[in-house]
């Protein structure tokens, strides 16, 4: 591995540090390509978990228990890729720290309405909740993603988010 790595890096034997590689040497004895494994398999598991959540949609609790699980282990998957610490402080960076607050309390009501309250009703507006702050929070991640749905909003339903 280490020699396909100097060869795609020039050959001669000094290697440039990845993405993968720069600051998390300290944080985590996994090697490059564990944490690509770990990333994909924790991103599969929650894209897994919010498709096994429709299949309990007709239960609103169980189907928010598994969807929010899927939720968070999708979004927590790149921590493997670029670090816990850079996460959360890409996450509560001046541009996406309101949508992440929002993202992060929709998740804590979904689960107290599905844990605690048992209201079905209040879940199912909780989940609506979730998916829209979701949707916000991934937007924030796409340059002029969030002023392009903003502008689609206005353009097609006459107001403005």
């Amino acid at each position: 591995m280490r020699k396909l790595k100097q060869f795609i890096a020039g050959g001669d034997g000094e290697t440039g540090e990845s993405f993968l590689e720069d600051e998390s040497r300290g944080l985590c004895s996994l090697s490059a390509t564990q944490r690509m494994y770990a990333f994909g398999a924790c991103l599969v598991a929650g894209f897994a978990f919010m498709f096994l959540s429709l299949i309990v949609f007709s239960k609103p609790i169980k189907y928010a228990l598994l969807f929010t699980f899927g939720n968070v282990l999708a979004v927590g998957s790149t921590a493997f890729l670029i670090g816990p610490g850079q996460q959360l402080s890409m996450m509560f960076d001046s541009e996406r720290v309101y949508a992440t607050s929002t993202y992060i309390g929709c998740v804590v009501i979904c689960l107290v309405c599905a844990l605690w309250i048992h209201n079905k009703i209040l879940t199912v507006i909780a989940i609506i909740c979730e998916i829209c702050a979701f949707i916000w929070y991934s937007l924030s991640y796409i340059p002029f993603g969030r002023q392009m749905v903003s502008n689609l909003m206005v353009r097609f339903c006459d107001t403005e988010i």
